[in-house]
């Protein structure tokens, strides 16, 4: 049994620090590192790179809307080419940092509000399937389990990862909670270790009446922006492997 430990890093940008990515880069297997317009800059991408590759940590491009104010966490109306050119933009710039490092993207994975609204509309999901087979073909595209994301990458051609997330609570459709809600966030650390090794041991995660929503993860991902990120995803790394959980990033051998 095999997990990919995946987070949003690089979200810093000029004078502003966001997360702790130096840490945390010590428990995680894959890193989904922001490409400039939700979060980050062409300093901190560069940096994050050469930091993923010391720590031999896999590197995927994150993008988002064009949309730093809201940290990419609020849906713009956009047109599915627009949105392919966007996606296109920001992977190519990742794509060269990642070249100079001598380092390839393994994956992309799309932020907030673009990645929730992909995991429902076939037409955003088709875009950005487009804009990764067109820029990056060999890398795997992340989805949420069960979305129109994960669908319209593998109609592309893509290989695909489905993924989970330890810290948020799901609707009982199987899609994440707003973060208005109170309690979208799970921030007690047995909560989130619960939640994990029921993605990972039973297939499962639990929806917000109480029932059982089935879902298949490839990967799993805590929060970078989150309180106490480095603590839980230690010592839930720490559980895992106690338990004989292999943790890999997705595109490592078996």
């Amino acid at each position: 049994m095999r997990i990919d430990i995946n987070a949003d890093m690089g979200e810093s940008f000029g004078a502003y620090t966001i997360g702790d990515d130096q840490n945390l880069f010590q428990y995680i297997t894959s890193a989904n590192i922001a490409c400039g317009f939700h979060a980050g800059d062409y300093n901190v991408m560069n940096d994050t790179v050469k930091k993923a590759k010391e720590n031999g940590v896999a590197i995927g491009a994150h993008p988002g809307y064009p949309d730093l104010q809201g940290f990419g966490r609020r849906n713009l109306q956009m047109t599915p080419r627009e949105i392919y050119n966007c996606m296109v933009y920001q992977i190519g710039a990742l794509k060269i940092f990642a070249q100079i490092q001598g380092m390839a993207i393994q994956h992309v994975k799309p932020h907030g509000a673009l990645y929730n609204t992909a995991a429902e509309n076939p037409a955003v999901a088709k875009a950005i399937a487009e804009a990764v087979y067109d820029t990056v073909p060999d890398a795997y595209l992340f989805g949420l389990c069960n979305s129109e994301l994960v669908k319209a990458g593998k109609e592309a051609g893509l290989k695909t990862a489905s993924e989970a997330f330890a810290d948020r609570q799901y609707t009982d459709d199987g899609r994440l909670c707003s973060r208005l809600l109170p309690n979208a966030v799970l921030k007690n650390h047995d909560e989130i270790l619960q939640q994990v090794k029921e993605i990972i041991f039973h297939k499962r995660v639990k929806g917000l009446s109480g029932g059982w929503i089935p879902l298949q993860a490839d990967t799993i991902c805590f929060h970078g922006d989150g309180a106490n990120v480095v603590e839980h995803t230690a010592l839930i790394r720490q559980a895992l492997e106690k338990e004989n959980v292999f943790v890999r990033s997705v595109g490592a051998p078996a």
